[in-house]
């Protein structure tokens, strides 16, 4: 088991807490520093770090991690972002379930944890689509595994066999949508992610979250929101997406659009993105954003 972490512009006091805390789950740890010039936490007892050039993107930094251990003879890799923290039997747990999946004959591309996030709460982080909308998959008295339909990526455990059969993660996304795409990509290619409520990690989204009604919604930047919609629209695209998804997909981005459009506090320049972004993903502009 190979743990790969992707850092930019890391706070190195919370990025030592997640080293510290998967350390000793894993055989080998390594931290792919996208492009950011903040100093790390010492190389000590193998700790591998790769600092890129440049910001490449979160999946672009994924895949660099995740070929460099499978060339080393990785047989299982575990996602991580800067700012999780493992709880101290999370890997374990992970790799208790997926052998029993194994053993119960299924295909597994991915088994990842519950988590916590550290702001608010409990996150509800098993999801699964029930035809044309998106609902939480709520545990069982006995149940501990729960399939669903795609997986946050960090805290994913991902075997060797699931790259070979899957693919790695789609580059041209950068950020936003990689695990999605991913997740529902292994779906259609016949593997199955299932969430562990027993394997459990904290985990800050990252944003700052409002209340609407009874709702909250993150309110992320422009410029994510410019990449959530071209990536939404790009992966819509894709032959293998079943209507109904597609129906899941624009659903989630007309409600997006008007909650930037309306509640935003620089409206204008969401509305904007949010429009270049669609524009973007249905004439197929990928990568990293264009200056315009």
């Amino acid at each position: 088991m190979v743990g790969v972490i992707i850092t930019f512009r890391p706070n190195v006091s919370d990025l030592t807490a997640l080293i510290t805390s998967v350390w000793q789950q894993v055989s080998d740890l390594i931290i792919v520093n996208n492009g950011s010039r903040e100093d790390l936490p010492p190389v000590e007892n193998g700790l591998k770090i790769y600092n890129l050039q440049k910001n490449y993107g979160v999946a672009y930094a994924q895949n660099f991690g995740v070929k460099i251990a499978l060339e080393n003879g990785a047989s299982h890799i575990l996602l991580l972002d800067q700012d999780s923290v493992p709880e101290a039997t999370m890997v374990k747990n992970l790799i208790s379930a997926y052998d029993d999946l194994l053993i119960n004959g299924y295909r597994v591309a991915a088994v990842g944890p519950n988590y916590l996030d550290t702001r608010q709460g409990k996150a509800d982080v098993f999801v699964y689509r029930e035809g044309t909308k998106l609902k939480r998959r709520n545990r069982s008295k006995d149940g501990n595994i729960v399939k669903v339909d795609f997986l946050i990526a960090s805290g994913c455990m991902i075997p060797r066999e699931a790259f070979t059969a899957v693919g790695f993660m789609e580059d041209d996304f950068f950020i936003d949508y990689v695990d999605i795409e991913w997740g529902l990509r292994a779906g259609a290619s016949g593997w199955s992610l299932f969430g562990v409520y027993s394997a459990n990690m904290k985990h800050s989204l990252g944003d700052k979250w409002v209340s609407l009604g009874k709702r909250k919604f993150p309110m992320h930047s422009a410029l994510r929101n410019y990449y959530q919609f071209r990536n939404a629209i790009s992966l819509c695209r894709r032959p293998w997406v079943t209507r109904a998804w597609r129906v899941v997909l624009i659903v989630r981005l007309v409600k997006q659009f008007l909650a930037f459009g309306i509640f935003a506090e620089r409206r204008v320049a969401h509305i904007r993105l949010m429009t270049i972004g669609i524009f973007h993903g249905l004439i197929g502009r990928m990568g990293v954003k264009p200056h315009t």
